[in-house]
């Protein structure tokens, strides 16, 4: 069973769908107790870093992300949810993460070559690096929507892809796992990463 964690930042409806599309339990709650139930933990988010950060700590949501993953629960971060894993943000400024991963998250504007638009919005291929999650996936393409990248984070590359610049596509430690891109987004590609995540 999948707990997709409720901290009011995040795609919630169309990712439970998606696991429902692969014939998997899945469950929204922003509940503790409710969540430590689930096998696994997805970990979505879209918009600003230091509002979703901000959100996970007055749940408490942070302590339970870290406690969970330290216990060894496979956990999935997806776009926002991705960047919280790493140790801190410069979006606006500079804010924490859950240092789950090492690695920073820094804006693509003055990074990219001139003419690109930001945001990075559409469909780029997978540069499939290693890790288990993507095991077969290299060349596919999937669905980006954001503005910030993380950097600095080789010690957990899994996917590069190409806009410009090589841009983190995919990082993977231990359970811990995270897409930039939207699976949920990524139609049959999407859900067969879905369900990989769901066998690890």
């Amino acid at each position: 069973m999948v707990g997709i964690i409720d901290y009011g930042v995040g795609n919630l409806f169309s990712l439970r769908s998606s696991f429902a599309a692969i014939g998997e339990e899945a469950f929204v709650s922003g509940d503790r107790q409710q969540l430590s139930q689930a096998d696994r933990l997805v970990l979505p988010g879209v918009g600003a870093f230091a509002d979703a950060a901000q959100k996970l700590r007055s749940q408490g949501l942070d302590g339970f992300v870290r406690d969970q993953a330290a216990a060894g629960k496979p956990l999935l971060g997806i776009c926002l949810g991705m960047q919280l894993l790493f140790e801190k943000s410069f979006e606006y400024g500079e804010h924490q993460g859950l240092g789950l991963l090492e690695g920073q998250v820094v804006p693509m504007a003055g990074k990219l070559p001139r003419g690109l638009k930001i945001p990075h919005m559409g469909w780029n291929r997978l540069d499939v690096k290693g890790g288990r999650l993507l095991t077969g996936m290299d060349g596919q393409y999937v669905y980006f929507v954001h503005s910030y990248f993380g950097e600095h984070c080789e010690g957990s590359l899994a996917a590069v892809t190409d806009y410009g610049i090589p841009i983190t596509a995919a990082v993977e430690r231990d359970n811990i796992y995270g897409c930039q891109f939207h699976p949920e987004k990524s139609g049959e590609t999407g859900l067969a990463i879905l369900r990989k995540f769901c066998s690890l």
